[in-house]
């Protein structure tokens, strides 16, 4: 039997669908039969792309997949396996993976996959998150006890002022002034992540052309900034304003740190069954901004969504925390990954 004899009709497994962990269908002959969507995810391959193909050409050949696949055919039972390797083009995976015989006359095999990073990385969102949020309340609070004061300090300064008999006194009071305004923003800051939302359907590309045009304006002659569009996504129910900024931010940061001199990268694709925030989604838009920069110190990449932390001096270190925030409030997650020449930002929103 060739591969295009072995396909099979997958709508017989549409209960598959409803599965979160990466099901595949292979027939006696190991040729795919069926892919679910979140196999579609995890693998980075469509169900007509994979159809008809072995399995080792999908996922490269691992050793101990192989051995429990063999075992399941000849002895009929099921067989599980802990963090085995696959690849993903270029990428390895590691995943939880059991093999169980299928009951029907074409004696084949469900494959069941999911994947150890993608577990760590939800336990430590949600310990991240737990964090942010009281370090954020936190600082709201202490936001609103200095916004008093600062209101006081300016007003005395100014009352002080007109009182002076020297002018050139003046200039001592206007640096108080000055200062006092600078912190009573930067509270302003602080708080603005808690205003309400203003939802309605938003295309992101049109968020993302908008956050094109600002950055180059600001860098405009040696930036530059690649798109990389999947047009086929839908719209978001987003705050237009909320998103703009969020992403504005992200952007900014990469090109602040590469001094304006090197390449952004606006990339948009669509993932399937996705868990963000505990909430199961069929589908999400994942947008990545991708830079060439020196890279994020590894000593505050645990720590950049935390407020006033900054790698750059100058830096207030709230870009990121007013980012992430705006993001959470849409439910959506953002992530980062860094080393030297390659930092990725990305983010995950659902498709409501």
């Amino acid at each position: 039997m060739n591969a295009k004899e072995s396909v099979i009709t997958p709508t017989k497994y549409a209960g598959l669908e409803l599965l979160s962990s990466a099901a595949v269908v292979l027939d006696r002959s190991q040729h795919i039969v069926y892919l679910n969507p979140a196999a579609e995810n995890l693998l980075r391959i469509s169900q007509r792309a994979a159809l008809g193909r072995e399995l080792f050409q999908v996922i490269g050949v691992t050793p101990e997949l192989v051995s429990a696949i063999m075992k399941s055919l000849s002895n009929k039972w099921g067989y599980s396996g802990q963090n085995i390797q696959i690849e993903r083009g270029d990428e390895v995976l590691h995943v939880d993976c059991t093999v169980t015989p299928l009951d029907d006359d074409e004696g084949g095999l469900l494959i069941e996959m999911r994947p150890v990073d993608q577990q760590l990385r939800a336990r430590r969102e949600e310990r991240l998150i737990e964090l942010q949020l009281r370090h954020r309340e936190l600082m709201r609070n202490l936001a609103h006890e200095i916004k008093n004061p600062l209101g006081g300090i300016r007003g005395a300064a100014q009352l002080l002022e007109h009182e002076l008999p020297n002018p050139s006194l003046r200039e001592y009071t206007q640096v108080i002034i000055k200062e006092a305004d600078r912190l009573q923003d930067l509270m302003q800051r602080l708080l603005q992540p808690h205003q309400g939302m203003q939802p309605a359907p938003t295309n992101i590309h049109e968020i993302l052309e908008r956050v094109r045009s600002l950055i180059l304006a600001e860098f405009p002659k040696t930036l530059t900034v690649r798109r990389d569009y999947d047009t086929s996504l839908p719209d978001l129910t987003a705050d237009r304003e909320q998103m703009i900024q969020a992403v504005l931010n992200i952007a900014r940061n990469a090109a602040q740190a590469m001094s304006g001199n090197g390449q952004i990268t606006l990339r948009t694709r669509a993932v399937r069954q996705v868990t963000l925030l505990k909430h199961r989604w069929k589908l999400a838009i994942e947008l990545q901004v991708i830079d060439n920069g020196p890279g994020i110190p590894r000593a505050i990449l645990e720590r950049m969504f935390y407020p006033l932390v900054s790698g750059r001096e100058g830096g207030t270190g709230l870009g990121l925390t007013i980012a992430q925030s705006f993001i959470q409030q849409h439910q959506g997650t953002i992530e980062c990954e860094s080393r030297q020449g390659h930092t990725q930002f990305i983010i995950r929103l659902p498709v409501v």
